[in-house]
């Protein structure tokens, strides 16, 4: 009777968790299923707290409903999976804002991450440069290009587009700024059109039609008590070995399968197992690969991330406008990139005292010298920011949180996903029990890295002889 597979999951974010709920799915029974966490929790930027008695994210704070094609999010049939179907939530206030000239403005509709399908539309916040989006009899793309999304966007619509829409939408998801981030990791569906369409208004257009949405269905998703919920239902699952304050600090061959190195280098344990998934960040996965795929470690390991730090503020009675929140363009020279009225925003977290909870965003890639700030400076600077954007002074926090994310979000230079497919396209041929998961690879969000982990995971299942169904 053969042994059951031993399978080493190193990484107990979201991304590694759902490869090890994968794993128990599809894997033989009796498969030995370990995940290794460096830190003392799981979930990596999945963290539910407290601030005022009541649960508050200090991370993720929700999730996309629909994946690209239109189905259910990869998250979405995760919850599902788990049993929390009956926990999710939507939004009960949808429309957010642009702190733009001292004051806010309703963020457009009907555009891709900032890039209008509409000119006029978009007429009260930016003005587009309506002449240079032309077409020349070709695609604005080649089949195999990358580029820069404000390379693209400045050339077609200008810079106030840029500067006032795509940049501060792509800075609230990834702290970057649009001149840096390639269209084809952070933009997929903006991309594929640009390689049939002949202009940038054109390829909005084909976008989004490839892709619609059934009026009034909720686009965010978010569990009644936290997200710290998904990552305990998935480990419980899972029904792996969970290893805390396990650092990984070598993977070398042994025999057909592996050895891992976890701990201390004075006090280290020796582990073989058949098969790992790397759910890390790209420069530690870099580092286990260095010995064993150089040239896999090398196409990965020069992905930069940005830092940030949220900061949550009790605030009693504020008078606050009927806003998700809003995001600061850079150009607008506030500390603050964005802000999310939480109990304006998830009717399941207002309260009847009227506390209201309030987060604001900090830190932009390349500017990560202001989150140096002690703790009190970052929330002081952020209640005098939040009350000079909204006009009137905020009351003084009853409480507060810091929560800073040193490295958090991978920055995506144009390329980035030819390179991660040069990795992976390596590890198969010469290490095909190695996969790579998580936003390093894939893009973020928590469906994004719930799929990478998944497909990780059927990866390790098909190399080691196929699944027992």
């Amino acid at each position: 009777m053969a042994a059951p597979w031993r399978v080493a999951v190193v990484g107990g974010g979201i991304a590694g968790l759902a490869a090890a709920v994968r794993l128990r799915d599809r894997a033989p029974a009796g498969t030995e299923i370990t995940v290794y966490e460096q830190s003392g929790a799981l979930g990596g930027k999945l963290r539910t707290g407290e601030l005022a008695g009541q649960a508050v994210e200090f991370g993720a704070e929700s999730f996309l409903m629909r994946d690209p094609a239109g189905g259910e999010s990869a998250a979405v049939a995760l919850v599902r999976r788990l049993g929390l179907a009956g926990r999710v939530v939507h939004p009960t206030v949808g429309q957010a804002a642009l702190a733009v000239d001292g004051g806010l403005r309703p963020i457009p509709g009907g555009t891709l991450v900032g890039v209008p399908g509409d000119l006029a539309a978009v007429a009260a916040v930016a003005r587009p440069a309506v002449d240079a989006d032309r077409d020349a009899g070709r695609p604005l793309l080649g089949p195999d290009d990358d580029v820069a999304v404000g390379a693209l966007v400045r050339a077609r619509l200008g810079d106030e587009v840029v500067d006032r829409l795509v940049d501060p939408m792509l800075g609230g998801v990834y702290a970057g700024r649009a001149d840096d981030l390639s269209l084809a990791t952070t933009m997929p569906a903006l991309a594929r059109a640009a390689r049939v369409e002949h202009t940038l208004v054109g390829a909005v257009r084909a976008a989004q039609a490839a892709a619609p949405r059934a009026p009034g269905a909720p686009v965010f998703g978010t569990l009644a008590g936290g997200l710290g919920a998904l990552v305990e239902a998935a480990a419980t699952a899972s029904g792996a070995t969970i290893r805390r304050d396990a650092a990984v600090r070598e993977v070398t061959p042994a025999g057909a399968g592996w050895r891992l190195t976890v701990g201390p280098t004075r006090d280290a344990q020796h582990v073989d197992v058949d098969a790992v998934v790397l759910a890390v960040p790209a420069r530690p996965a870099a580092r286990l690969l260095d010995a064993v795929a150089p040239e896999a470690a090398a196409a990965v390991g020069g992905l930069d991330y940005a830092s940030v730090a949220l900061v949550t503020l009790a605030l009693p009675q504020p008078a606050l406008p009927a806003l998700s929140g809003f995001l600061v363009p850079a150009t607008e020279g506030l500390l603050i990139k964005a802000s999310t009225f939480f109990t304006t925003k998830w009717g399941h977290l207002r309260r009847p005292d009227g506390l209201a909870l309030v987060r604001a965003s900090v830190g932009r890639y390349g500017d990560e010298a202001q989150l140096q700030r002690p703790d009190e400076d970052l929330a002081a600077t952020v209640h005098r920011e939040l009350s000079a954007v909204l006009g009137a002074p905020l009351p003084a926090p009853v409480a507060g949180h810091v929560q800073r994310w040193g490295g958090a979000l991978p920055q995506y230079p144009p390329g980035h996903l030819d390179r991660v497919a040069s990795a992976r396209a390596r590890l198969r041929a010469g290490h095909p029990t190695l996969a790579l998961a998580g936003a390093a690879y894939d893009g973020v969000g928590i469906p994004v890295c719930v799929r990478s982990g998944a497909t990780a995971a059927d990866e390790i299942i098909t190399a080691l002889g196929g699944s027992r169904t």
